[in-house]
């Protein structure tokens, strides 16, 4: 089986990453992409964070529905510090016989250097960079270790214009976020009072 991972902190998922999953799917023929909410991430120290059991169930009210994607709890049952190295050997464990491609953001592939054993993690899994505005193949090849380079693909997506943070201070606003992300996500939103001041 070819198998897509998405992992990320959705705080909250939005179409955006719906869309990345998909279009991942289509483009490298994945048979099914895990969509991993992390417990605590690791690039966001001392920021507050939604409880993982919220994020974990608006992921799964996203993709009710989808024979594709997949909410996976792996992450959040495991608990701590979520480090993309455990999840990939896990993941090997558990799906022996797949390739594994691992989609994250350009920005997060930018520093790789930082992460806990990037050299295992390339070894692990087809590492695949989802663009972002400014930041295409030269820029990674000036952030990224050259060593590290050459195990890094660059997938093309439209820009969306969508982010949590956009949610996150639209919610603290009061104004509409319904159609950035699922109706499902939108009125668990609403009925948990998440992102609220």
């Amino acid at each position: 089986m070819r198998l897509g991972v998405l992992g990320g902190t959705f705080d909250p998922i939005h179409n955006a990453h719906l869309f990345i999953s998909m279009d991942a799917a289509a483009s490298f023929g994945l048979e099914k992409v895990l969509i991993i909410p992390n417990a605590v991430p690791p690039h966001k120290p001392g920021q507050p964070v939604t409880e993982p059991h919220h994020r974990l169930q608006m992921v799964e009210l996203a993709v009710h529905g989808n024979r594709l994607l997949e909410a996976d709890p792996l992450e959040v049952k495991r608990g701590g510090i979520s480090y993309t190295v455990e999840t990939l050997r896990e993941l090997r464990r558990r799906y022996p016989d797949s390739e594994i491609l691992f989609l994250t953001g350009a920005d997060a592939v930018a520093e790789i250097g930082t992460w806990r054993e990037p050299k295992t993690v390339v070894r692990l899994c087809r590492l695949v960079a989802v663009s972002r505005p400014g930041l295409g193949l030269a820029e990674l090849r000036a952030r990224v270790p050259a060593e590290l380079f050459p195990f890094i693909e660059l997938h093309q997506v439209p820009p969306m214009g969508i982010s949590s943070t956009m949610i996150r201070e639209r919610v603290q606003r009061g104004l509409p976020i319904r159609y950035l992300t699922p109706d499902a996500v939108v009125d668990y939103i609403e009925e948990h009072r998440l992102y609220r001041t």
